[in-house]
């Protein structure tokens, strides 16, 4: 059998384990960027919930209403290759520095755009933000290749239980802080991402430090495959079909939600409720995903969270009350939960030390790109078509998702039984 150096390049390349004694680090470092997702998810929650009412107040022309939002996403998309080579240069702590006083400089931007009644300079303050988020989105790998690959899946679960807590307190953080800086009316809030921003700084600077992957010193010395070969590997396919089209199908959905909620004769406070519960979905199953991938497999769980996101549209297509707006909503929440952390899982095993930042680079762009695609379209898809065609919408992109997954269990299976010749 060849060895790993010469291995084929679509062979998953699972990395050995590190010495045990280096795994109370890995551990200890996913608490901190768990705490670092609560912050920075707390940040984003705060613009979820008042940039489209600030926007519309701000903006001459109400159709533009959406794009601070929107740029947000765009943004992220835009700088998610450069944080990965950057932190590649200079290190994942000096970047999650880097990234989070960029947001607190986009929340003080924001602060700015509001006393001054500026729509182009909010613009400019939730697109930094935006820059903030593509520097926060490799907690999670950060934390998976801090730790052996058994371990994985139970880091970037751990990194996610944060968002738990900015999903409850978010929207009440924005309630409570939009009135600070009165009589300008949400420049408080905004306010309030800034120190979040700086919460960030203070926590990466005194708690967390660098830790080179988990590999022994024989597959540190691997040479880097070429892009084509990596992105060609079923597992990585697989990873990036649920990363990428499970969150451009939550996107799609979510941002469509409150609108559609209203237009069926809900209530505004109905539809922040549902968004609120929606993300709760998100980011609770993070305290149990990492269990079912241990005892399920990863693959199994993966495609439990692909039926949940389509029983999202079943839901949504049976009824537009209240009830199903929630159960609706509950499921997508879920189903990207499952989708994102066996997706990730599948990532962190998919490329060498050597590989890292080209490999990353490549899914969380692709991710955050089709992310902003759903984003941006939802409006339209929802203003021309109506709730029914957006949620009708997402089967062929899940169903693209389920044959990505299939399409690496099945090389896996191959391999398998090769290897037993």
């Amino acid at each position: 059998m060849p060895s790993s150096s010469t291995a084929a390049p679509d062979a998953p390349a699972v990395l050995p384990s590190a010495p045990r004694h280096a795994e109370p680090h890995g551990r200890r470092a996913a608490r901190v960027l768990a705490v670092c997702q609560a912050l920075y998810t707390s940040s984003v929650s705060i613009d979820l919930t008042l940039t489209g009412l600030v926007g519309y107040t701000l903006a001459g022309d109400k159709s533009l209403a959406t794009l601070p939002f929107s740029l947000i996403t765009v943004a992220a998309a835009l700088t998610t290759v450069f944080a990965s080579f950057l932190m590649a240069r200079i290190g994942r702590r000096a970047g999650f520095l880097l990234g989070a006083g960029i947001g607190a400089a986009g929340g003080a931007i924001s602060v700015y755009a509001i006393f001054h009644h500026s729509f182009w300079a909010f613009c400019a303050g939730t697109a930094t933000v935006g820059v903030f988020q593509a520097f926060a989105q490799y907690y999670r790998l950060a934390a998976a290749d801090a730790v052996p690959v058994e371990a994985k899946s139970r880091a970037i679960s751990t990194v996610l239980t944060g968002g738990v807590v900015a999903a409850v307190l978010g929207p009440a953080l924005a309630a409570w802080s939009k009135d600070w800086l009165a009589p300008i009316a949400f420049a408080g809030s905004y306010a309030l991402v800034t120190g979040l921003g700086l919460l960030s700084i203070a926590l990466v600077a005194g708690l967390y430090r660098d830790t080179a992957p988990h590999a022994d010193p024989a597959a540190q010395r691997e040479p880097a495959r070429s892009w084509r070969a990596i992105v060609r590997q079923p597992i990585f396919v697989a990873a990036l079909a649920n990363n990428a089209l499970g969150y451009a199908v939550m996107m799609f959905v979510m941002t469509a939600t409150p609108i559609a909620a209203v237009a069926c004769g809900h209530s505004i406070g109905d539809g922040a409720q549902i968004i609120q519960w929606h993300l709760v979905g998100m980011f609770a199953p993070s305290f149990f995903s990492a269990r079912l991938i241990a005892r399920f497999g990863v693959l199994r769980v993966i495609g439990a969270g692909i039926v949940l996101s389509a029983l999202c549209g079943v839901l949504a297509l049976r009824s537009t009350d209240l009830p199903h707006f929630y159960a609706a909503l509950a499921c997508l929440g879920v189903g990207w939960n499952l989708m994102f952390v066996g997706g990730t899982t599948l990532l962190a095993q998919s490329y060498r030390p050597s590989e890292r930042a080209k490999t990353q680079a490549t899914s969380e762009f692709t991710t955050f790109a089709f992310s902003a695609i759903g984003s941006l379209c939802a409006g339209q898809m929802l203003a021309h078509f109506g709730w029914a065609a957006v949620n009708a919408a997402i089967f062929p992109f899940l169903a693209l998702a389920a044959l990505a997954t299939l399409a690496f269990a099945w090389s896996r299976r191959r391999m398998t039984a090769a290897s037993s010749f």
